[in-house]
């Protein structure tokens, strides 16, 4: 795809003009977006933005015809304004944002030809599928001035922004350790899975996209990628990536990581999934603090598991929906005017699109969405490994550990051109 000649000189300048010159319902402030990727989290995702002022949806994009033609007939569009192949949708001049919904595997690919076709994108979590990537999708955002969103919500929340408030300003003494507890994988492992046929309407080889071919079997596509490391890593990035991510920011750490990665988990070795279960991971950072990652039980915490942190005058917990404490003095107390307050954000798709408007940084931009998805992928590779790995967060690489750093990418099959 070309971008424009003087994509370089306009870069960092905005697409939009901000709501305080024109009003927010003026035509020249209106945000068009497009949708790749419509299925479950997209349909969800594609319905959020519809209910938002000030954006229209000019077109949608999935490779499994049933999605497409269920997201053009919620957005009311055109047959003409689907199309399989994500090209052509970030081909099109009258689009400023991507809102990319997709396979992990095909978040920074796609993200990435949106931000070099000068276009802001909403990206669904774990950001990358690989700590490289990542760091070239980053950088690229940086370079061309775009505006990226990750789609980790939990940013938004204010159970989750007052737990963090509290770390930082101390109310806890000096905090120890964080203890996050995710679910467990909760589907069977198909053992016996055969190869069929593809059905009619879906474009596996596209929906593979960078993935290495493979053949078709339903149990592999859809919710259950998930599962398969060539697509994603598990419940580990699946929710591990929205628990770490409210680490990272409690820690300070938005720019940074660890230093010493363990872990332990059970890897299949027969059936379809191979992504780790069953596991515990314990991250420590160069000031001694430690993050412990693990499968907790849902049938006591809630689906969306739960973040402990411990300090050493008292400890707090949260989750979606509840925010509870060692002593209620560590809830109710307020911030004062001096101590430090965390950005405010409570819608997180009203914030990524004051960002394209005001072209500030979002909440969770892709530097942060980088950062945490690379503890998630850390995780995974100490896992794999079965040793303790030693992790330098500035360069962004193991210490001395070729086998580990072979493991920071991996090769991409080539796109076919007639798609």
């Amino acid at each position: 795809m070309k971008a424009s000649a003087a994509a370089g000189l306009f870069a960092g300048m905005p697409t939009i003009v901000p709501s305080s010159v024109l009003g927010k319902d003026a035509p020249s402030n209106r945000i068009v977006a497009a949708c790749i990727g419509v299925g479950a989290q997209g349909g969800n995702n594609l319905k959020n933005f519809l209910g938002t002022q000030g954006v229209q949806i000019a077109a949608v994009c999935d490779c499994d015809r049933k999605h497409l033609e269920n997201a053009l007939h919620v957005a009311g569009l055109k047959t003409t304004d689907g199309t399989k192949d994500f090209r052509q949708i970030i081909a099109r001049d009258d689009v400023d944002v991507i809102i990319n919904s997709t396979p992990d595997h095909w978040h920074t690919p796609i993200s990435l030809a949106a931000v070099n076709a000068v276009k802001d994108v909403f990206c669904e979590k774990p950001l990358t599928l690989t700590i490289a990537e990542g760091r070239r999708l980053a950088d690229a955002v940086d370079r061309y001035g775009r505006i990226l969103q990750t789609g980790t919500q939990q940013r938004s929340d204010r159970y989750f922004r007052q737990a963090v408030e509290c770390v930082w300003n101390g109310r806890l003494g000096r905090l120890e350790r964080i203890v996050i507890e995710i679910p467990s994988n909760g589907v069977a492992n198909p053992t016996d899975w055969k190869p069929q046929p593809v059905p009619d309407g879906f474009d596996y080889d596209l929906w593979l996209g960078p993935a290495p071919w493979t053949p078709y079997t339903p149990q592999r596509c859809h919710f259950n990628f998930r599962f398969i490391t060539d697509y994603s890593g598990g419940q580990m990035t699946n929710w591990g990536s929205h628990h770490l991510d409210i680490a990272q920011w409690a820690l300070g750490m938005d720019a940074s990581g660890p230093v010493c990665i363990e872990g332990r988990g059970q890897i299949p070795s027969d059936g379809l999934f191979n992504t780790p279960d069953h596991l515990e991971i314990c991250y420590t950072y160069a000031d001694g603090v430690q993050v412990i990652c693990k499968t907790g039980e849902p049938s006591k915490r809630g689906y969306s598991g739960l973040i402990t942190f411990e300090g050493t005058d008292g400890w707090l917990a949260v989750s979606r929906g509840m925010i509870e404490a060692s002593n209620p003095q560590i809830l109710n107390e307020p911030l004062g005017a001096g101590e430090k307050h965390a950005v405010r954000s409570d819608d997180h798709v009203r914030d990524f699109l004051d960002a394209v408007r005001t072209r500030r940084k979002p909440i969770c931009d892709a530097q942060i969405g980088h950062r945490s998805s690379t503890i998630c992928h850390l995780g995974v590779m100490a896992i794999q490994l079965a040793r303790p790995l030693q992790w330098n967060p500035a360069a962004e690489c193991f210490v001395d550990d070729a086998a580990a750093n072979r493991l920071l990418d991996r090769p991409a099959r080539p796109l076919r051109s007639d798609s």
